[in-house]
Order: C-alpha cells, then structure tokens, then sequence
C-alpha cells in the first residue's frame, strides 16, 4: 500500500498517556505487514542521567543518512528502535534549538494557514518546536532517499503534532499526511469546565467556545491541521460527532486495537493474578490494620487524574453507596477493597506504610489510612477531599475500603513494586464511568486481563462494545451504562448495581464472565482494527497523486 509511513507523536518512546497505548500496540501489527517501512518520530526530551528505557539506539539505522543530514541550529536526532513489540524504526528529535526560529515559524503558519499562535501560552510552544523538528526529519529523509514516484504518508497524532503537518503540507506536497485527532482540544476543555458537551454539541462553535476557555492558539492549530490534512481520523463515533461540530470537518473513524502479548497465559495467568492479589491485599492490611480474607472482592478504577472527565466523582460516590447498602447485611463480612490508581501531585512513598509491609504488621491502623503516598496539595486534591467529605475512612466497621494510590505504577513506585499490569490481574472487576473519554483503553485492558469492568457510552469503547458485542454484561464481561449530561444520579446508582452484581456472583459465574470479558477483548485486537488505517491511507495517497 505504502513505500514509506513516518509517524509522529509526543508519546514514542515517552510514556505520557492513551496515545502511548495506542501507537505501541499498533506497531506490531504495522511491522508484520509492513517491516521497517514505518518510522515512528518522537521526542527526545531524555538525559544521560535520566535515559528512555523505551529507546535503544543504533549506530547502523539510517547511517548514510545520518553521516551527511544537517539540520537548522544545531538540531540533532538519535535513530534506534522502539522497545516494544514489533521493535520499530524511531527517531528522537532533540528540538529545544528550534525554540529560536518560533517567530518565524508562526509567522508562516498565519500566512499559509491562518493560525492564530499570538494566543499561545503552557505547551503551545515546546509542542509546535517538536513539530517542527519532525516535519524537518521528514522532510531531510525524503529527499535524500529520492523517493520520487514512491508512496509515502506523514501520520500526525493530536494538535501538539500539528505543526508539523502544515509544514509537510506547505513544502512537501508529494506526501500524503493524516491527522488524527484523539481528543480535541477544545472538547476536552469544555468537559474540563465543567459545561456540559452532549446535551448543547449541536449549539457550540469551536472558534467562539476557543475564545472563551483561553483556547485560542491550540484549537487554531488543531483545527487548521484537521482541515488541511488529506485524511482526518478520530478514535471512535462519540469523537466523531464533537470534532464534525467543533473542528468542522467529518473524520474517518478508526477504532483502537490492542495486543494480547502483555497478557499471561495459562499457568503464568494464574501464578501473576495469584501475586498481584497477595500484594493488594498485603498493602491494604498494612495501612488498615486489618486482615483480609483471600476471598475479599477487589476492585479498581484508574487512568488520568481527570476528576469529571473521567468519572473518579461517580465511581467514588458509587461506592459510597455500596458501602451504606452493604454494612446493613448482617448475613455476610465479605468485603471490598477499592483501589483508585490515579497518578496525582506525588510526594512520596509512605515511610510508615514502608515500614508496615516490611515487618509483616497489619494489627495497627496507620494515620490517615486511605492513602498510600504523601501529595504535595492534600487540601486540594479532589480524590483526596471527596473520600474525606463522604466519610470513606477505612472505619473498621465498613465493608468497603477504598485506598487511594496516587502514584505512577511503574514497577517502582516504593510501595507496591509492581507494574500496573502486574497488579491489574489481580482485580475481580474495574470501574471506568467516564464522561469524556473518546476511546478508552483502562476498560479495554481490563477485559484484555480478564477482568470484567463497567464503562459508559459516552467512551468510544463502551459504544463500540454496545454496538457489536452487545449489552448483556455476563455475555460480554462490560456492562455499558447510559450517561447524560443530566443523569449523574442515575448513572451513580447504576455503577453501584453493577458493583453489587458482579460482587454477588458465585466463583464460577465470575469466571465464566471473566472469559467472556477475555473473549471481547480477542475481537479489539488491531488485527481486526488496522484495516480502518488502511482505507485513511489509501484516500491521502489518492489526495497527493491528484497533485502531482
């Protein structure tokens, strides 16, 4: 289909985000079918002292090429390979001297593009100087490769790559370029605020809505790279309606894949989900003073720390309902351990919680025991105030404990140790009642470890789930739940009975839902889903024949 692809994104070799997970699940499936013609570009914002463990680099890549490229300033780039599956081309563009030309560069986007960049503020800047640099990458390894007749595509992810695209646009018009906007901008600020996106999308305009939330730079951008690129894509038909409405043009739909390597199997299942629920509980026991019975229900919710957009308000009051309706039963002490694994303004580890699990003590109720690493901003972080308003505090006497991470599990974090995959085995069910989430991977990762999860349809993955694997939640392992702009209570009470649900099954119902909810995540993998990059690919090369 392709002699050449380049993509580029912030998230190659930089674990940021969902963006990581999309592009590091695809390259794979893009390397079986097409080895070494796809070069993905990224950042590189790495140290001596502080290197990517993503990017290993290589002195024979692209030599010729390196020995005799020269870039504006000083720019300089190191090409390697991306650790992970498929083990693909990268190149880390080192672009903090191109900070120098931004006046210029902006200049020429206003007048090729009208982008408005006088608004710019946060990462407006650090963003566009990468993009740059990539466009620049391109650009330097088509014409030394003379690729005249060849087909080649320049892929750009979400608006911090824009600039890069109009600049291929403009100077490289043999390239046929794809945009992909994986949340706008702009929608995302208006969640953020508060306002609501659904129930009024048909009334909002994207440029009046921009000027308003102080949006002005990026929604430009974002918008004049939609518009300008010979195919636009987005992650699911939520997205696709707020970018139709918001950046006006209608996108291509190409759904997110996933790749069940990082998932155990057989034996290996069992001795990881064994692991991971003998650390859970371990942590859980330090912190509450409690002992906890193997049996014990474990539940998660995790992803950005989002509190609206992501639905942490609903899943937080969800339990709080679960609580109150569980310690009237008299009948059972089965119990269960929420955690909420959402990155937050870290401090550190616990040194008393460190201590605890060290010596085996879990008889002792540490101080202020939902949370398991100090925040700089305890008086301000939601999580933390929203658990301490509803009166969530591990009380001995309640049947729902919720324990607060709000560290990166990176396998060193200081308490837990591990991965978050790792520990995602161990859980009996997730929780994602997201509001804004075009895609979402935590649900799709949960049912790719089998673990059933509860999700919404307003996430792109909870309506792909609904529209073709269907809404009876044993059958599928997700339950879908309706969410409104209007229905927060209802949506609470409903992720409450799903908890409740899934918590009454019998051990063998449970595990009769969990291969169900492995079976749906066998119909997300990108071998079914990279056929809809396929068609985005053939109509921009169509687009840039018809230029030449």
């Amino acid at each position: 289909m392709f002699d050449l692809l380049f993509e580029t994104s912030w998230e190659v070799c930089n674990k940021v985000g969902g963006i990581y997970a999309v592009l590091s699940t695809k390259a794979k499936t893009l390397q079986q079918q097409h080895k070494d013609k796809v070069i993905f570009i990224g950042p590189d914002i790495w140290t001596k002292d502080n290197e990517s463990p993503f990017f290993t680099e290589s002195k024979t890549l692209l030599a010729d090429w390196k020995a005799t490229v020269s870039f504006p300033a000083g720019m300089t780039v190191r090409v390697g390979r991306w650790n992970i599956p498929g083990k693909p081309i990268a190149i880390l563009v080192d672009f903090k001297s191109l900070f120098q030309y931004k006046n210029e560069l902006y200049a020429k986007m206003w007048e090729n593009f009208k982008v408005d960049s006088l608004h710019a503020y946060g990462d407006y800047d650090e963003a566009c100087a990468f993009a740059y640099g990539s466009a620049l990458v391109i650009e330097s390894l088509v014409k030394f490769k003379k690729n005249d007749g060849k087909k080649i595509i320049a892929h750009f992810d979400e608006w911090t790559t824009g600039m890069g695209l109009l600049y291929v646009k403009a100077y490289l018009p043999q390239v046929a370029t794809v945009f992909t906007t994986h949340a706008t901008s702009i929608g995302r600020s208006i969640c953020g605020n508060g306002k609501p996106l659904y129930d009024y999308m048909s009334g909002y305009n994207g440029d009046q809505m921009a000027k308003e939330l102080n949006m002005e730079s990026k929604h430009s951008l974002e918008k004049a790279a939609a518009q300008n690129a010979d195919a636009f894509t987005t992650v699911s038909d939520v997205t696709a309606r707020e970018c139709e409405q918001l950046l006006e043009r209608k996108p291509i739909v190409t759904p997110n894949g996933f790749e069940l390597n990082f998932v155990p199997k057989g034996a290996k299942y069992d001795e990881g989900r064994d692991a991971a629920r003998k650390k859970l509980l371990q942590v859980a026991s330090a912190l509450t003073g409690e002992k906890y019975d193997s049996d014990t229900f474990l539940l998660a919710t995790s992803g950005r720390c989002e509190f609206r957009n992501k639905g942490l308000d609903v899943g937080i009051d969800a339990l709080n309902v679960v609580r109150y309706e569980l310690n009237k039963l008299k009948d059972s002490n089965r119990k269960i351990i929420a955690f909420i694994t959402v990155p937050g303004w870290t401090d550190a580890p616990r040194a008393d919680l460190m201590e605890a699990i060290e010596d085996g003590n879990c008889s002792t109720k540490l101080f202020d025991p939902i949370i398991t690493h100090s925040i700089h901003n305890f008086e301000s972080d939601n999580i933390y105030g929203k658990l301490n308003y509803l009166g969530l505090r591990n009380e001995s006497y309640d049947k729902v404990k919720v324990i607060y991470v709000p560290s990166y599990l990176n396998g060193n974090d200081g308490i837990f140790n591990m991965s978050y995959y790792d520990l995602l085995i161990g859980f009996d069910l997730t929780i994602f009642p997201s509001y804004y989430e075009p895609w979402g991977y935590t649900p799709l990762e949960s049912v790719a470890f089998a673990v059933p999860t509860i999700t919404t349809d307003l996430a792109g993955f909870g309506q792909w789930v609904a529209k073709s694997q269907g809404m009876e939640p044993k059958k599928v392992g997700v339950e879908v739940i309706h969410r409104t702009d209007s229905n927060y209570s209802h949506t609470v009470m409903t992720v409450a009975q799903g908890i409740m649900n899934v918590f009454a099954l019998k051990p063998t119902e449970w595990r009769k839902m969990s291969r169900a909810a492995q079976k749906t995540a066998k119909m997300a993998l990108w071998s079914h889903f990279i056929t809809y990059y396929d068609t985005a690919y053939s109509l921009a090369l169509e687009a840039a024949k018809s230029r030449q």
